[in-house]
């Protein structure tokens, strides 16, 4: 079979764009009606994407008050849409910094078992400012120790679902033997970060693990992507920047004796789509027209630690030395550097650069036609970019609509996406491999 692309709905509010609550193409439902979430995805399921993403944040939003935010909680949102779909991948956001990895590894096994093979787990350091205060802690965690944690983290999670072999349980009524103890065992892990006996208290999960799941870019981030991560969720404004990360990030890969083909790599892309060309760059720029100055400000000062950008003039041309530099900045340290990227090459006012955000937060927007935004796609797919995207609708869930009837039936036609579901399980629609148990791996093989 000739390779498929692979496609990601990323709900977020009403759309990603930061205005896009605004607009007569978002939905009035609450974000905390699980209808609403159900809906959009049935429909990417209807579009026969991989997966839906839901993303979190361990504190209140930026610029609460003029965007719309307060969604549900990721892994019991998903649990739920599990017996609302049937095929469509459920990957939840979870963070490796703010949580115990027993209660992490629990929820996770539970969300494989109840969608039976369709979790994944995006993990995540949390850089978001506050969140620290609300876990006890006075200061925000730095980015350094952030990724030292996330290591160990893994081991001890991925070791808890392993802590179990697959036929574990015998379930022999007759006999009154339910499980075979030589069959468990614990992980008796003493770490810098962390002490977890074990075992875990539930069988191991349908796909061995949740797929694995990350979206940092940061030097540290690649690392941790190269050594772990099966899917890839990566911020990239042209398709220059997205093809060398795809090749450093393979290659990285491959170094360390993993298969290049076992790591899905999804840009982010935030289409505005049209009839025409001129209807799609008019909705981006309503859009644009719908923002408010002080919450752009908010998002850039976060992106930078709390950096204050508010002295700048606003329809002055930047330059690189208006901004930390990336490498201090102990927030989310790629977006920083993407963001730096952009000033150094276009040199926008800090109006512009706003407004280039407000639309996807630093991924890819594009506004055109369908045929436009097929063509993007398969141009990024066929020449070393992407494996596929991670779909941020600027507006939900007209936009989705819009790419599920319009843009889906294309890439079809061209032989590049799926018409039906062949797989069961997310693992099955990236074509990823079911990771062999650590403890048992022998006779699991048998």
């Amino acid at each position: 079979m000739s390779r498929q692309l692979h496609l990601n709905l990323f709900i977020h509010g009403r759309g990603h764009h930061e205005a896009g609550w605004r607009h007569a193409g978002a939905t009035r439902q609450a974000l905390t009606d699980l209808d609403y979430f159900s809906a959009l995805a049935q429909r990417a399921e209807q579009g026969r994407f991989d997966s839906v993403f839901l993303a979190d944040a361990l504190a209140l939003g930026d610029g609460a008050a003029h965007v719309a935010t307060g969604a549900l909680e990721p892994i019991t949102t998903l649990a739920a849409l599990a017996q609302t779909t049937r095929h469509i991948g459920l990957i939840a956001t979870a963070s490796t910094t703010y949580t115990e990895p027993f209660n992490l590894a629990r929820q996770f096994a539970s969300l494989d078992h109840i969608t039976r093979g369709r979790a994944g787990w995006n993990i995540v350091t949390s850089w978001v400012r506050g969140a620290g205060p609300n876990f006890g802690h006075a200061h925000q965690i730095e980015h350094a120790e952030r990724y030292a944690r996330a290591h160990e983290f893994l081991d001890v999670v991925t070791g808890l679902w392993d802590s179990w072999a697959d036929d574990a349980i015998v379930d022999d009524a007759a006999g009154g033997r339910f499980l075979d103890p030589a069959r468990i065992r614990p992980v008796a892990h003493q770490g810098r970060f962390h002490s977890v006996a074990g075992p875990l208290n539930l069988p191991r999960p349908p796909q061995g693990w949740p797929v694995l799941v990350q979206a940092g870019s940061s030097p540290s981030g690649r690392q941790f992507a190269a050594r772990h991560a099966e899917a890839v969720f990566t911020a990239h404004l042209d398709k220059a920047s997205a093809a060398a990360f795809y090749a450093e990030l393979k290659g990285a890969a491959a170094a360390l004796g993993r298969a290049p083909a076992q790591i899905v790599i999804l840009p982010g892309l935030s289409a505005a789509i049209g009839a025409t060309e001129a209807q799609a760059r008019a909705l981006l720029e309503e859009l644009n027209a719908l923002t408010d100055v002080s919450v752009g400000l908010e998002r850039l000062s976060n992106r930078f630690g709390g950096h204050d950008f508010s002295h700048l003039d606003l329809d002055q041309p930047l330059s690189v030395d208006d901004f930390p530099d990336p490498a201090t900045v102990q927030a989310a340290q790629s977006r920083a550097a993407v963001i730096t990227g952009l000033v150094r090459r276009e040199r926008p006012t800090l109006r512009q650069l706003l407004h280039e955000l407000a639309g996807a937060r630093g991924h890819f927007t594009f506004a055109g036609t369908p045929e436009q935004v097929a063509d993007v796609i398969a141009d990024w797919f066929a020449t070393g970019a992407a494996d596929g995207f991670n779909l941020m609708p600027p507006v939900l869930p007209a936009q989705l609509d819009a790419f599920v009837e319009h843009v889906v039936p294309l890439l079809q036609r061209r032989g590049l996406f799926r018409t039906e579901y062949t797989a069961t399980t997310l693992r099955g629609h990236y074509g990823l491999a079911r990771p062999a148990n650590r403890f048992f791996a022998a006779r699991d093989a048998a």
